[in-house]
């Protein structure tokens, strides 16, 4: 898998400037464009395009080494991948246990346009094979399980059996992981989360190195107007400029914490790929290129697990993840099906001993 390339990436706008231009990437906050004539090869109007948003793709393209697609959130994204790659009649699988709005999206409103809806856990996600399928919708590591699976082995598998792979990595970002060098055809990933980090915004995007599918995406965005708004596109430019460095500090800082959390006497079970005694831990190190900032442990009762959330000062009690800022939550509440004092921790930028300070004196308080 390739490495990004972040240097290149910080100075893609800088090096096409003209003298005199503004270094930092200029808010248009313009639904029309000054117009006369043809209107060929120039901005139209805010639901087709935007030059703030237009700059952030070829940024998340810079990253994804594919053709990039933003959108109002993540959930747009998914959206957009998968109406583009669907019709009636078509067969869909997707994680039993991934991002419970996916489902959401599968059983409500996918199933009433005739498309036929099946569910897989993660870790017995190829049993029976991909035949028939149109589109195999994956999560890897699962969210907010932690489970992974063999992207490169199930894209081929697909791929052999006439179906398209369509791959969420929001857990891992570009820096992390790259589903599309493994064979996946098509990426999604919410960038509310980690890629702008300041959980002030909600975006999203897809990408794709297939130019049909993209036009299919494109042509959705344009005609359901399902755009990102400039300020948001704006923001996550500028989110985008140091997940480097952030997502550096989340994962390193995570592995610390997981490895004295599986030392604590408080905790029943531990997840988290870096772990050796992780079942993930073998797959994680060959196909992704960290192990994350997610980590999940399992308290004595759900009491417990809120007062160790609720107490702790270092740690947000909010959903969502991927921010500065380490959260925590029980997952039990949107209706995950994991253990009632189960706790999906994001690991933040705080410094680790502080954090670490933190998270061991609420445990033992709670």
């Amino acid at each position: 898998m390739k490495t990004p390339k972040i240097g290149q990436m910080l100075h893609l706008r800088g090096n096409s400037l003209n003298k005199g231009e503004p270094v930092a990437l200029p808010l248009t906050q313009s639904s029309m464009f000054h117009l006369p004539g043809s209107p060929e090869g120039h901005d139209t109007y805010g639901r087709v395009n935007n030059p703030t948003w237009e700059h952030l793709e070829s940024l998340l393209a810079h990253l994804e080494d594919a053709p990039c697609l933003t959108f109002p959130s993540g959930m747009a994204a998914i959206t957009a991948a998968l109406f583009a790659t669907l019709a009636a009649g078509s067969r869909v699988l997707i994680p039993a246990d991934g991002y419970y709005v996916t489902r959401l999206l599968s059983d409500r409103f996918l199933s009433k346009f005739g498309i036929i809806v099946e569910k897989r856990p993660t870790i017995a996600f190829t049993k029976g094979g991909f035949d028939g399928f149109d589109v195999v919708f994956v999560e890897s590591p699962s969210n907010p399980g932690l489970d992974i699976i063999n992207l490169a082995s199930v894209a081929q598998q697909v791929r052999n059996a006439g179906g398209l792979t369509i791959a969420d990595n929001t857990t891992m970002t570009p820096l992390g992981q790259r589903p599309l060098d493994l064979g996946v055809d098509v990426v999604v990933s919410s960038d509310t989360k980690a890629v702008g980090g300041h959980s002030d915004l909600l975006m999203g995007h897809v990408a794709c190195r297939n130019a049909q599918i993209m036009e299919q995406i494109e042509e959705w965005r344009r005609v359901s107007g399902s755009i990102p708004g400039p300020q948001e596109a704006w923001l996550l430019h500028r989110g985008l400029e140091t997940l480097d460095v952030r997502f550096n500090r989340m994962c390193e800082t995570a592995q610390v914490l997981a490895e004295r959390l599986s030392e604590h006497q408080a905790i029943r079970q531990i997840r988290y790929p870096g772990l050796p005694n992780d079942p993930s831990h073998a797959l994680a190190g060959a196909q992704t290129l960290r192990f994350g900032f997610l980590l999940s442990i399992t308290l004595g009762s759900e009491e417990q697990a809120e007062r160790f959330i609720n107490t702790c000062p270092l740690l947000r009690p909010a959903t969502s993840f991927g921010g500065v800022h380490s959260s925590a939550e029980r997952r039990a509440r949107w209706g995950d099906d994991v253990d009632p004092a189960f706790i999906r921790i994001s690991v933040g930028c705080e410094p680790v001993e502080e954090l670490w300070q933190a998270i061991e004196a609420s445990l033992n308080s709670s």
